[in-house]
């Protein structure tokens, strides 16, 4: 949080960075004060959210007692069992409809690219290098139920028996996505190293100042305007003393709590100071935080240092912890910017902003531990790895850090040849694509070329349900956009708020029920699941 601070200046004011979210955000909130008729467009769009809303957390809540029906429309399965045999690859590969209120909105936010790009590195994941894989004995799958129902195989486990000879599908993906969501990211740093060097130049230009004694009417200072006044900052010796006083908590924390080297926290704040650019890079064009890039970079890193001290099982829990560090620090500076974007919009204050967040930080400590606790009692699948294809809260990055963290430790490395080749392939590709895009597209262009986190997030990911929703949402705002321009900016991003908010908010409801024994996983029916197993 406080290194979003010293980043504002350069993010915000000069490259002026759009942050989809924050900038919707922003004209939201001005839309409902301002104009002549402020109170009355106020109302409608306060109704269109609500409404949106109270749909979204109903149909959560009421769909998980016939998930089979009201939420996943598993085609494949139908199809294979009133007698299309082969349709049957459709639900092993996973390529089942999700009726998700959430990433439908998410779609309706984050435009043609990124939606596109999710859902076309899913279908050249899941649809056809995983296919491939297993038509030439590359990788393997598990049958689910031989005699009852031939052909019924699982493909997207995080299988680790023999990762390296036999290893699944999904784990053999796992390598080039990480490399995709790698390359992707510090790809686009790498083209804008002139921009990170500004930045640095007009974060250490303050010191230079302080050192040289020079006074503040330089020339240097003058070439990012300040819209604020003094008092409406945060002043340095605020973040400053901050970032100070956290990484003396930080280091004593991780030293008595997990026995780590202060030596290895500092690396890990270092990293988490960096990947902040490359952070409000990604999120601030794209929408999107690179999480598993983040943390997995700095897992490589942690892990060669850490490497030999303590037992295995310790090194692992280490590399673990630190990448988490760098991760956490990095991604709370990528949300701290994008809500100082929304504060610039608006005119506010970055100090109130900061105070604001500063209040925020500290409920949110004992409110995700809650979460955390009510979902681990109501889904005991999310710490369970063998329960991870089948839970309802998969949670995606878990898996790469694992194997990660398994491989940096490991006396020998657990990738399958053919997986690392190809993700060096893929680790070329994108350096390669993104030298061209710089290089010979005009900017106009840029929104046809793929957004190579949203694939590598979709190669990790082992489910084609949320890239289809977030495509289906994308077309559905383009289209909306198109033809009725007007009526799409003032409802838009009200009803896609809506939609996501309450199926947030309903999945903590299907959690409470879930503990109170009267959820649709003891009341609910399993019609429409495969092989009659509820799949809510």
């Amino acid at each position: 949080m406080f290194f979003s601070i010293p980043l504002r200046k350069f993010y915000i004011l000069k490259q002026k960075l759009p942050f989809p979210s924050s900038t919707a955000a922003a004209v939201a909130i001005h839309s409902l004060h301002s104009g002549k008729n402020a109170e009355a467009n106020a109302r409608k769009k306060t109704r269109a959210l609500a409404i949106a809303f109270v749909a979204s957390i109903t149909f959560k809540c009421v769909a998980e007692y016939a998930p089979g029906i009201l939420w996943d429309w598993h085609w494949g399965w139908t199809l294979y069992r009133i007698g299309w045999q082969s349709a049957i690859k459709v639900e092993n590969w996973n390529f089942i409809w999700e009726f998700t209120p959430a990433f439908i909105g998410v779609g309706a936010l984050i435009g043609l690219n990124g939606a596109y790009s999710f859902f076309g590195g899913a279908v050249l994941a899941w649809g056809v290098i995983g296919p491939v894989l297993v038509a030439t004995g590359t990788a393997f799958g598990s049958e689910l139920y031989p005699k009852e129902y031939p052909g019924y195989i699982n493909y997207m486990s995080m299988v680790l028996d023999d990762p390296v000879a036999k290893p699944s599908p999904r784990y053999w993906m796992l390598w080039p996505g990480v490399c995709l969501l790698l390359a992707g990211a510090f790809a686009e740093l790498f083209a804008n190293y002139k921009s990170v060097l500004a930045s640095f130049a007009d974060l250490l230009e303050p010191i230079w100042r302080f050192v040289l004694r020079r006074k503040a009417d330089s020339e240097v200072t003058t070439l990012i305007e300040e819209p604020c006044t003094p008092d409406e900052l945060v002043p340095a010796w605020m973040w400053g003393g901050g970032i100070l006083l956290s990484i003396i908590f930080t280091c004593a924390i991780m030293g008595t709590q997990y026995d780590q080297n202060v030596g290895v926290v500092l690396l890990a704040i270092v990293f988490a100071f960096l990947f902040s650019f490359i952070g409000a890079e990604s999120c601030g064009r794209t929408n999107i935080t690179p999480v598993t890039s983040i943390g997995n970079a700095s897992q490589l890193v942690i892990g060669g240092v850490n490497r030999g001290n303590g037992t295995m099982q310790q090194q692992q829990l280490l590399n673990i912890t630190g990448s988490m560090l760098a991760l956490g620090a990095s991604e709370q500076a990528v949300d701290m910017l994008g809500d100082l974007k929304t504060t610039h919009l608006l005119r506010a204050a970055p100090r109130v902003q900061f105070y604001a967040q500063c209040c925020g930080a500290v409920v949110s400590i004992f409110m995700s531990t809650a979460m955390y606790i009510l979902f681990s009692e109501a889904y005991p699948c999310i710490n369970d790895l063998s329960l991870q294809d089948k839970c309802a809260f998969p949670a995606p990055d878990v898996g790469p850090y694992r194997a990660i963290a398994i491989a940096v430790t490991s006396t020998s490395l657990p990738i399958p040849s053919s997986s690392g080749y190809f993700s060096i392939a893929i680790l070329v590709y994108a350096f390669v694509q993104t030298f061209v895009k710089y290089r010979f597209i005009p900017i106009k262009y840029w929104e046809f070329v793929p957004n190579l986190v949203s694939m590598g997030i979709a190669f990790i990911l082992n489910t084609t349900t949320y890239p289809m929703a977030v495509a289906f949402g994308a077309t559905v705002a383009f289209v909306w956009q198109r033809k009725y321009p007007a009526a799409f900016g003032f409802y838009c991003y009200a009803i896609a708020a809506g939609m996501i908010a309450g199926e947030g908010l309903g999945g903590i409801v299907g959690a409470i029920l879930q503990v109170a024994g009267v959820s649709g996983n003891f009341k609910g029916t399993a019609i429409g699941c495969p092989a009659n197993v509820y799949c809510g």
